[in-house]
């Protein structure tokens, strides 16, 4: 071969290869794309301020309200204030974000109740440990702002159900119930969403903590309804579907956990009848009370056939985990360049090349910003990972 024929050769296969990499050059270089989802039914009088403030924190953001049944003028003032718009004809929260998260496709979403009470300036603070840290959720912990913020009845449940998450599957949240938080795209297309009303919240945190993603939270103020604005939320009626849900999570997550509790119950109830009718047939060699002893000999079946249906279901749950975990790293992740900028809301942050490992008490300190410092104290017991 020539010495021009081999020029030409490495020229096009010099061309080719910058063909390819331009693609991968582009997508990397391109700005994350943020949506802001709003679900709503019956806020006329807060979604439009709400769209405007979250405009005005983050003005490159899509932001999006899904109407849930409204009966009153929702859809049009929201659409006056500059949001995407789109209807969901099933009743119930649960319902609005299985629909939310299976239409819109964004590299960081932001889920906020459409009644004013949320901050929208703490958004950026949100969103930076998952552009910068590769965090999955981001949980604003509600701080009352002025006394009669949270409703009578909602801060104990809120503190009761939140507890009774922390002990079963880990105490990574402190305000569970909060209507505020920031995903990745990774969590929200591995996400099941199978609640349908304000058991979201619940199951967003459970799914969070059986996958062991990174999780932070961050706190954000909290203000009361405006006047004649209604909340939808139940104290008893939705604390009980809560509870029921945390069972039921707990069924389907920790099911040995969950059948060996039921078959020690039915041991123990087995014990106390049986105690009886064994001094009696040790004494006289009678069992004189057969149906006891009948009941005795069904609860031991029970509580044994239940501790092994807990031993084989805690394996195939096992297996269930695997696989979202699986699919949950088949997601690409958002991964930044190295020294690039990015704009957030009003402010430049350039991406720097140090990443830290969890937990975290903080915002890690791994952007600097040209127009402001980030929110947050140093982190304390995070090392640098090299």
């Amino acid at each position: 071969m020539s010495v021009d024929a081999a020029f030409v050769v490495r020229s096009r296969a010099a061309a080719n290869g910058a063909a390819l990499a331009a693609p991968m050059r582009a997508a990397q270089m391109k700005q994350p794309l943020i949506a802001v989802l709003i679900p709503c039914c019956n806020e006329e009088l807060t979604i439009g301020s709400v769209v405007r403030d979250f405009r005005s924190a983050l003005p490159d953001a899509d932001i999006y309200v899904y109407d849930n049944n409204s009966r009153d003028r929702t859809i049009a003032v929201a659409q006056e204030a500059g949001a995407i718009c789109r209807r969901e004809e099933k009743q119930g929260k649960g319902n609005v974000v299985r629909r939310m998260f299976a239409d819109i496709e964004a590299d960081v979403y932001v889920l906020v109740d459409g009644d004013d009470t949320y901050d929208a300036a703490s958004v950026n603070r949100l969103i930076e440990p998952i552009l910068y840290s590769q965090v999955d959720v981001v949980n604003a912990v509600r701080k009352a702002t002025v006394r009669d913020a949270f409703r009578p009845g909602h801060s104990f449940g809120n503190t009761l159900l939140t507890t009774l998450v922390a002990r079963t599957f880990g105490s990574r949240f402190t305000d569970m119930l909060s209507g505020y938080r920031a995903m990745s795209r990774r969590f929200v297309k591995s996400f099941p969403a199978m609640s349908e009303r304000f058991e979201i919240e619940t199951e967003i945190a459970v799914h969070a903590l059986e996958l062991r993603l990174g999780i932070v939270e961050i706190p954000a103020p909290y203000r009361q309804r405006p006047e004649g604005s209604v909340s939808k939320l139940s104290t008893v009626r939705d604390g009980i579907r809560i509870l029921m849900a945390i069972l039921l999570l707990l069924k389907a997550e920790r099911p040995f956990q969950f059948f060996a509790s039921v078959s020690a119950m039915a041991f123990l109830l087995t014990a106390v009848l049986s105690a009886p009718l064994l001094v009696t047939y040790l004494e006289t060699g009678l069992v004189p009370r057969l149906p006891t002893a009948v009941l005795v000999t069904g609860l031991s079946i029970f509580g044994l056939l239940t501790l092994m249906s807990g031993i084989i279901l805690e394996t195939v749950t096992r297996g269930r985990r695997e696989a979202k975990r699986m699919h949950y790293l088949s997601i690409p992740v958002l991964a930044l360049p190295v020294g690039r900028t990015t704009r957030i809301g009003r402010t430049t942050s350039v991406c720097c090349p140090a990443v830290f490992t969890l937990p975290y008490r903080a915002l890690p300190q791994t952007c600097s910003q040209k127009n402001g410092s980030i929110a947050g104290a140093p982190m304390e017991d995070a090392a640098p990972r090299s």
